[in-house]
């Protein structure tokens, strides 16, 4: 969904967000991941130039859930120590201790794309737990064709789409 990052626009993605997860039948991820895209957009209201514009992406896989923001400013995000007494600065901090794993990546000469991943219960079921890190590029594994997925490695598995979502908002 592309939308203006302001306050009120903020809170509405949040809902979709909660709502679209509600679809997937993936509530246990909803605290997670609304909280991180309400910290990735107010990065966004707080610090992206020319513009406030951005859009939201979730993409669900069998083991995971990612979720980016694209924004029109190519400077990428600094995480710093944040001041103890600061009301400010803890946001990309919180994005990296409620998911799997964070990064950054440019997008173009246009801005970036700043993205986290949170596991699915099927992912959590099977994996034990990692510590969430910071990485550059894409997920590991992102899939940008959406269609049947096989896994050579087990004749087993069967074949499984991603689950997109993307809303003009």
């Amino acid at each position: 969904m592309e939308l203006q990052a302001l306050p009120s626009r903020i809170g509405q993605v949040r809902r979709i967000v909660s709502a679209q997860l509600r679809y997937w039948h993936m509530d246990p991820l909803i605290e997670r991941a609304t909280l991180g895209v309400t910290e990735l957009l107010s990065n966004v209201h707080r610090h992206a130039r020319p513009d406030k514009t951005c859009t939201v992406e979730m993409e669900l896989l069998l083991d995971r859930l990612t979720v980016s923001v694209r924004d029109h400013d190519p400077r990428l995000p600094v995480v710093e120590d944040a001041d103890p007494l600061a009301t400010c600065g803890r946001g990309l901090a919180m994005v990296a201790a409620v998911s799997e794993s964070w990064g950054v990546r440019p997008d173009g000469d246009q801005g970036k794309v700043v993205w986290f991943t949170l596991p699915t219960a099927t992912a959590t079921a099977t994996r034990p737990a990692t510590v969430p890190r910071l990485t550059t590029g894409e997920p590991a594994h992102r899939l940008v064709e959406v269609g049947a997925v096989s896994h050579p490695a087990d004749d087993l598995t069967p074949a499984h789409a991603p689950a997109r979502s993307a809303v003009v908002g």
